[in-house]
């Protein structure tokens, strides 16, 4: 069988370069797209020394030129994807009267509009081949956090977007499934203890110590969850939103 090609966004660290290792590992072919072209070198590199085919690949998401550049690349460099694994995201976090418009545009683009461009952008590959998978980076931030309206709003949104692109492109082999991390070790979480200023190892601790499961997310956490969307064995799982955080709210 021709080597299957997923896209993965925000893959240059964190969850997304744990998440383009690990299908890597699974046999995709993965596509490690971010912002910074030259930031991507360090998740190909980890994916070519354990045998693995990746391409690097620039782009901003919220771009519709930029992307479908990009899904061309991807096609000439890797073949037609027919997996991809919306990640990308960014934090611009404040109180509502200190939120400025640019902060709320900002975070609005990357996640629901960059989701958007790279779904419309690649699913004509998936619905060609008969099968896909995409998965979307959601966050128990959508249930409410205080100092995100506009992160929370997007991350809540992106569930709105996976249960409807469930829908429309079922019928042509394609699911579309949503990863909600909790707490998760990560550059992420650690601009936000920075932000409130927190000493980054009482803030994991304290927070740990709020998890049911007692410890805090791995990164790899989420990548074991993206992989069993795109497995095989999740054809017959559509629209879900999974909340990976170590209880059921945390």
């Amino acid at each position: 069988m021709t080597q299957r090609v997923a896209i993965v966004t925000g893959a240059a660290r964190g969850i997304g370069a744990a998440t383009a290792q690990r299908l890597a590992g699974d046999g995709l072919a993965v596509a490690v797209l971010d912002l910074d072209e030259a930031a991507t070198k360090a998740t190909v590199d980890a994916i070519e020394s354990a045998g693995g085919n990746a391409l690097g690949v620039g782009a901003d998401v919220s771009s519709p030129e930029a992307v479908e550049a990009a899904v061309e690349r991807v096609v000439e460099g890797l073949g037609a994807p027919t997996v991809l694994v919306n990640n990308a995201g960014i934090t611009r976090d404040n109180l509502l009267f200190k939120m400025t418009e640019s902060d709320w545009d900002m975070v609005m683009n990357v996640h629901l509009r960059g989701s958007f461009l790279m779904s419309r952008a690649v699913q004509k590959h998936m619905v060609a081949a008969g099968w896909g998978r995409i998965v979307n980076l959601s966050s128990t931030s959508a249930l409410g956090n205080r100092g995100q309206a506009n992160y929370s709003a997007a991350k809540a949104g992106l569930q709105g977007f996976t249960k409807t692109l469930a829908i429309e492109l079922g019928k042509f082999g394609v699911t579309v499934n949503c990863v909600a991390p909790g707490f998760i070790v990560s550059d992420m979480t650690k601009a936000t203890a920075e932000r409130i200023g927190q000493d980054w190892e009482v803030y994991v601790a304290a927070r740990a110590a709020e998890i049911p499961v007692a410890r805090a997310g791995q990164v790899e956490d989420i990548a074991n969850t993206v992989a069993f969307f795109v497995g095989e064995g999740a054809g017959f799982v559509s629209g879900q939103v999974i909340y990976v955080a170590g209880g059921p709210r945390t």
